[in-house]
């Protein structure tokens, strides 16, 4: 994780400082040279590269990743004035997909070439395939320019909700689906679950007791690499709805060039990724008893 973390952090430093000059950027084609210097100074720019990645490596360490270029405010602390809109609509997105995508890929696996499983497989196709932003404008022409049921933009109300946790979600739940059902029909062949049958176990038992424990571990790692990137997932969502989250924010500070705060997020995304997959891992050992033992 922290080699990870490293290696993004450098990265994302020397990228942004080759692709454009932060100063120019910020100030425009008018700025005279005085306008510039003083700005480069001011944010240490005029220092080497070496020099500025110094200091942007000890500040970061103790959670410092600078001052914003465009307002001029802290950047942990316009962060941390969006996150909770983000964690508040990835988690919801995150309950819709499992709410939806595990039973789903159940009742597929159960059924198996039936027509139900035909309408599961079809519905995973089309959701995965739409892509969030063409949803969710799909989702504003109808519900609220069309019938006028709920709010296009906002985050007020459980109302401003719906759409875009819908738009974010059943994309997720269309893939879970997918990876629910065969994870199912793969642990469907084992012996032991084919021993509860000859001994009469029922059909649901035998999914929820036998089945389903022994295929999460396949399920377990899907769902840890979407809740991982559910900050960047929200990217375009929160922009077609007007969300005031960090996806937004982001958008917000790579059009306006405000590198601070970029960098900042692009870690922020980069640790909530390898701490999920961390967990993910550690999670196998209590989900599988063999893997304990091999370790």
């Amino acid at each position: 994780m922290s080699l990870t973390i490293f290696v993004v952090l450098t990265f994302t430093f020397i990228a942004l400082r080759s692709a454009y000059d932060p100063a120019q950027a910020m100030l425009g084609p008018d700025a005279t040279q005085r306008e510039i210097a003083l700005f480069r100074e001011k944010w240490l720019l005029d220092r080497s590269l070496f020099e500025q990645y110094l200091v942007y490596i000890k500040n970061a360490l103790t959670g410092n990743f600078g001052m914003s270029f465009r307002d001029g405010r802290p950047v942990v602390d316009l962060i941390a004035e969006r996150i909770p809109k983000t964690l508040a609509l990835g988690g919801l997105s995150y309950l819709i997909a499992i709410l939806i995508g595990v039973p789903l890929g159940i009742l597929a696996a159960l059924y198996r070439g039936s027509a139900l499983d035909r309408l599961v497989m079809i519905f995973s196709v089309v959701w995965f395939a739409l892509p969030n932003f063409f949803l969710g404008i799909l989702m504003i022409l109808l519900f609220s320019l069309t019938l006028q049921w709920l709010p296009s933009s906002g985050s007020t109300t459980f109302l401003h909700f719906i759409m875009p946790a819908a738009a974010l979600g059943l994309s997720l739940a269309a893939i879970l689906a997918r990876f629910t059902r065969s994870a199912m029909l793969d642990v469907q062949s084992k012996l032991y679950v084919r021993a509860a049958q000859a001994k009469g176990v029922s059909k649901w038992r035998r999914t929820l007791f036998h089945a389903l424990p022994n295929a999460a571990i396949p399920l377990v790692t899907i769902m840890g690499l979407m809740l991982g990137n559910l900050v960047a997932g929200t990217v375009v969502v929160e922009t077609v709805f007007a969300w005031p989250g960090v996806g937004r924010l982001l958008i917000t500070a790579v059009s306006s060039k405000d590198m601070a705060v970029v960098q900042a997020l692009v870690v922020l995304i980069a640790v909530s990724m390898v701490t999920v997959n961390l967990l993910v891992d550690l999670s196998y050992g209590l989900l599988d008893p063999r893997v304990r033992s091999r370790t």
